[in-house]
């Protein structure tokens, strides 16, 4: 969806398009220009043209928002705005394929620099994209920093003024995109490299080269950071507000990198800027010949020297070629001497001609590297960044050369202006009638006029033989331009100047078409001359530095040119000749830059200065050109749109063509036929007053269609609002229905429950008193027949009973006599064994219910479990004995065979330390329950101890941290502990350094108390290496088991010696050459429940152990 942006026409603060001011004066426009500018409106259009004043502040109107609201929009359609000049002309190139030049001018200060900044910077952004485009449009935006150093300075007026006349020529092709770039530059306001107004400084590269030059680059460059020590900086003015010149400097190498510039070459640059800077401490003094002429010395060489040595020149060439001058004529050859100020004259050109081919190497040198590389042809873009019109209290050839640009520039503006009005009239077929306007021709010619101009004359007279001086040059001008009405002179023929005493008699005065310049005649000849001795220019050709070479082509002997070279004017002219004739073939789109005020402050618009401006700008010149024909026009859709609400037929929609609409629409207004024509795709309106009509009539209808609409949208509201009520009230009404029909079926249907609840008991209990009178006749025929049945049981059971002990009788009767008869029968056998059997019948069935018993009663298969179950009969007791044994052997046996290798070490370590401190330590009992861990720090795991762990050869069976008891007081230093199989290591915790390495044949014996501490000490072999310091008092949380691995070491070596354990609590430990005697005592510690040694003497160490509970 298109947002809608403010139009040119919308909320207009004063006018925003200077023909549509009415009334039209200057008063008026300035009036204009102030009012906008109180409100932050600083760009104001004349047509075509953008007034642009300078605000001294940032704004946020370049926000990359506010490019793409000007991308590819009509230029009238937004508000006054440099990129919609920008747009204009970027879209004519690429859309129409028109070659377009953009013209900035204005007086220093004015932003000149900045808008050519915004122009380059707009067009980098909406143009396309791509690494190779990317490139190209870095390298043109930053050969700005790269010449704004070389060529820009600080003058009372700008802190950034720009002192040479710039124009780039963009390349683009077909589809827009950039490809390179040509840069001409025109004059160099080169005598400011000698010398500087005051408030003023030098260009900007000398004061950045002294503040942001490492001191490296300052060395090789022979240079000092004071600026004091170098005559052509000035010094009221070397430090400027808001001026880094330290880190512009870094801006500058880096933009010369991106540009393209060599290491070599960035290199050469700053050597010749160091050159001019040593140039200008060069100081001559007289001399006198014995011929009675005077001569010029070189005062202190040093100077001289340093800058020889920089460009390779050799010492007594240079200073010969400021003492002597070398004039050739034909065949001969005239060497003269030179006076100090001659000399000081040589100095001077030689340092601005250097600076000056400096520059222009520079500029070519960018050209270069930014030119583009497609052989096609390209569309172009040409910006022109140039002194504006000049008028000073003392006016020099400068001020001359500047206003004669500034009089051509007007002169195609006007020309380039009326022509494209014409064109847009033939084309849109409308008719033409020719404007009546200041032709400024005549003035052009007063100045550039090959016979009778005044550029001709002063080359004339710089050439001519004999005394030449600027009073000469001013007679000529008294003489040929006497009669020309723009030209004004006290000492010409014309008596009307004679008593004119504003109107000095070194002076002339041009009536210009931007008013009346004085200009001062004195310098005029030399500045035109600008010569530069041939021993200069020779000695320069000879250095050794590449680049000199490169700048003095004319200092080589074997092309040695009689002719005298041409003078600045005549260059300035040819170049302003080229200039024109390229700017004739491209559509010109024209910035005027305005400066509100001298004190560069914002929110100060002093009139009388903006005056001055518009009249030399020639702005009222140029609306009234704009305004001779038709002050506004307009295509027909966005007219319609605008201005469709005006009449009944157009309004809300138009059918037809946009044409057809606009004639309906100004019928309607019955607009006068005479107020405005109609072109093929535009309506032309010729005054101001019927367009603010128009507007009028727009403003009144836009309130009455505000009102209208309003009107509509409180009445949709109020309807929308009642018909949600009434939906509202009938779904209330709809649920309260509801509710209450719920409600009422609640009821019936409680009732009807009820009813049917006391019908269905009345009918239960009816049914019920029918079972039960059923259930009762039942149970009594049951009853009967239960008592018949169990009287005839009772009879049959009588006689069955006596019928069976009848024959029990008879059985009983039967086996006695059996019995009796087989006793009688084996009576003689049984007697003889019957006791032996029945002895061992019942032994055996004795152990058989032993047996099983003790099976049922077995123990669990823990060796620790001591129970037993109890014998049943004495003689058992040597059995019962036995089978416990052999049930343990057997349950131990069981659980053996589930241990690995290493929990069987284990365990014979604990067995171990079992037969060392059982019932001999009391820290025994707590160590029974803690399993033997061994490597307490991960040494191989952890990163900390990498290198520790590296260091040491074998495996280690032991890492603990402990602490080793000093012998002076009595504190412990923590340590680290590892046990080898062969060696005993003591290192730093924090660095891991190995402070003690013990072999373990060096111990003799380790001494613990009987107390609950963990102090012991590692007696060590009297005269071995590791006996050098003494024994070791060291105490460890777990002491059971380092005492344990180090003896269980000993037992299994293979040399056999065991290592003594010596439980006491008193025992000696030697300390280099003292034996010092450590008792254990028992008490309240200080410190909580902790072990705390003290040092009682020089041969007595006291731990006091805290009792045991």
């Amino acid at each position: 969806m298109e947002v809608k942006t403010k139009s040119l026409l919308d909320n207009m603060i004063g006018v925003g398009d200077m023909v549509l001011l009415e009334p039209l004066s200057e008063d008026s426009f300035i009036e204009n220009l102030r009012k906008r500018f109180d409100h932050n409106e600083i760009y104001t259009y004349i047509g075509s043209v953008v007034i642009s004043v300078n605000p001294y502040k940032s704004m946020l109107i370049y926000t990359p928002e506010k490019v793409e609201e000007y991308r590819n929009r009509n230029f009238y359609e937004l508000s006054p705005h440099i990129y919609a000049l920008a747009d204009e002309a970027y879209r004519s190139l690429r859309d129409q394929d028109k070659d377009q030049c953009i013209l900035i001018t204005g007086e220093s200060g004015a932003g000149k620099t900045e808008a050519s900044k915004l122009v380059m910077s707009y067009v980098a952004a909406v143009c396309g994209k791509g690494q190779e485009v990317n490139k190209v449009k870095e390298q043109l935006l930053q050969s700005n920093p790269v010449l704004e150093a070389f060529g820009n300075a600080k003058t009372v007026r700008n802190d950034n003024s720009s002192r040479f006349g710039k124009y780039m020529d963009i390349e683009f092709d077909f589809k827009g995109d950039p490809l390179g770039g040509v840069i001409s530059n025109y004059l160099l306001e080169k005598s400011r490299v000698v010398k500087q107004p005051r408030g003023e400084r030098n260009f900007h590269i000398f004061y950045q080269l002294l503040s942001g030059a490492s001191d490296d680059t300052l060395k090789k460059l022979k240079l000092d950071r004071d600026f004091s020590k170098y005559n052509y900086l000035s010094l009221d003015s070397a430090v400027v507000n808001g001026l880094d010149d330290a880190a512009n400097f870094r801006t500058v190498r880096n933009a010369m990198q991106i540009v393209g510039f060599m290491e070599d070459e960035v290199q050469s640059v700053l050597e010749l800027v160091a050159a001019v800077l040593k140039l200008g401490n060069i100081e001559f003094k007289p001399e006198s010949r014995c011929n009675g002429t005077d001569e010029s010395r070189v005062k202190d060489k040093n100077d001289l020297k340093e800058m020889c040595e920089l460009l390779g020149i050799e010492q007594s060439v240079l200073e010969r070629a400021f003492s002597y001058r070398t004039v050739e004529a034909k065949m001969e050859k005239v060497s003269t001497t030179l006076n100090v100020a001659q000399a000081y004259y040589a100095r001077d050109a030689l340092a601005k001609n250097l600076y000056s081919r400096l520059f222009s190497w520079i500029v070519t040198r960018i050209n270069e590297s930014i030119k583009a590389q497609a052989k096609t042809r390209h569309k172009v873009m040409g910006v022109l960044d140039i002194y504006g019109f000049e008028i000073f209290e003392d006016n020099s050839f400068e001020q001359f050369i500047i206003n004669y640009c500034n009089e051509k520039l007007q002169q195609i503006f006007i020309e380039l202006t009326l022509r494209e009005e014409q064109e847009e009239y033939i084309r849109e077929g409308i008719e033409w009638t020719n404007i009546e306007y200041f032709n400024n021709a005549i003035i052009c010619d007063l100045i550039e006029n090959h016979q009778n101009g005044i550029l001709a004359m002063l080359d004339e007279e710089c050439l001519r033989p004999g005394t030449v001086t600027d009073e000469t040059f001013l007679d000529k001008l008294n003489t040929v331009c006497a009669e020309h009405q723009h030209f004004e002179s006290r000492l010409n023929k014309n008596s009307k100047f004679l008593n004119d005493h504003s109107l000095p008699h070194c002076c002339f005065r041009i009536q210009h078409y931007a008013g009346k310049v004085l200009y001062r005649v004195e310098g005029f000849v030399d500045k035109n001359n600008d010569l530069l001795y041939r021993d200069l220019s020779q000695a320069m050709y000879k250095a050794n530095h590449t680049l000199i070479k490169h700048l003095f082509p004319e200092g080589n002997p074997a092309k040695v040119n009689l002719k005298r070279p041409p003078t600045a004017g005549f260059q300035f002219k040819a170049s302003v000749g080229t200039l024109m004739r390229n700017l004739q073939t491209k559509n010109p789109n024209y910035i005027r830059c305005i400066k509100p005020n001298d004190k560069k402050a914002p929110h100060i618009f002093t009139e009388s200065l903006v005056c001055h401006q518009v009249r030399y700008l020639g702005l009222m010149e140029n609306v009234r050109v704009r305004r001779a024909g038709y002050a506004f026009r307009q295509a027909y859709e966005p007219c319609l749109e605008r201005y469709k609400m005006l009449c009944k037929r157009t309004w809300p929609h138009w059918r037809g063509p946009a044409r057809e609409g606009v004639e309906v629409l100004m019928a309607d207004l019955q607009v006068p036929a005479e107020e405005f024509s109609y072109g093929r795709s535009k309506i032309f309106i010729r005054n101001p007053r019927t367009l603010f009509f128009l507007e009028e009539r727009r403003r009144q209808c836009l309130q009455d269609l505000a009102t209208l609409i309003q009107k509509i949208y409180r009445g949709w509201k109020c309807r929308t609002h009642f018909l949600l009520l009434k939906k509202s009230q009938i779904v209330v009404a709809a649920w309260y229905r509801r509710y209450a029909q719920q409600k009422k079926y609640q009821k019936i249907k409680s009732a009807t429950t009820v009813v049917q609840s006391y019908t269905r008991g009345w009918q239960a209990r009816k049914l019920l008193r029918e079972l039960k009178h059923q259930k009762r006749c039942e149970e009594a025929a049951t009853t009967i027949a239960a008592y018949w049945h169990g009287t005839q049981a009772r009879r049959e059971l009588r006689r069955l009973k006596e019928e069976a002990k009848r024959k029990h009788a008879v059985a009983v009767i039967w086996a006695y006599w059996k019995g009796l008869k087989v006793r009688r029968e084996y009576r003689k056998f049984f007697r003889a064994n019957a006791g032996k059997k029945i002895y061992d019948f019942t032994i055996q069935r004795i152990m058989q219910k032993y047996f099983q018993g003790l099976k049922k009663t077995l123990p669990s298969m823990s060796p620790i479990d001591k129970n037993w179950p109890a014998r049943p009969y004495i003689f058992l007791d040597g059995v019962h004995m036995e089978l416990r044994r052999i049930f343990h052997l057997w349950r131990c046996k069981k659980y053996r065979s589930q241990f690995t290798d290493e929990k069987k070490a284990v365990y014979e370590e604990k067995l171990e330390a079992s037969e060392l401190f059982k019932d001999k330590k009391a820290l025994y009992a707590s160590s029974v329950s803690q399993p033997f861990k061994g490597d307490y720090l991960e040494i191989s795991k952890n990163p900390k101890y990498q290198k520790l762990n590296s260091s040491v050869d074998e495996k280690v069976l032991l890492a603990d941290v402990v602490n080793k008891i000093n012998r002076a007081n009595g504190k412990g230093t923590t340590r680290i502990l590892l046990l080898t199989k062969k060696n005993v290591v003591l290192a730093d915790q924090k660095t891991g350094q190995v402070k003690a390495n013990v072999a373990l044949p060096d111990l003799t014996s380790v001494s613990v108390s009987t107390q609950n501490d963990g102090f012991f000490a590692l007696r060590l072999k009297e005269g071995s290496a590791s006996a050098v310091k003494g024994d070791f008092l060291l105490s460890s949380e777990h002491l059971i088991e380092t005492i344990t691995k180090l003896h269980h070491i000993g037992s299994t070596a293979s040399d056999g010696e065991q290592l003594n354990v010596d439980i006491s609590d008193e025992f000696l430990v030697q300390f280099k050459h003292d034996k010092v005697c450590v008792k254990f005592i028992q008490g309240a510690p200080k410190n909580g429940n902790s072990v705390s040694c003290k040092r009682k003497n020089n041969r007595l160490l006291e731990v006091s152990v805290p009792a045991s509970a």
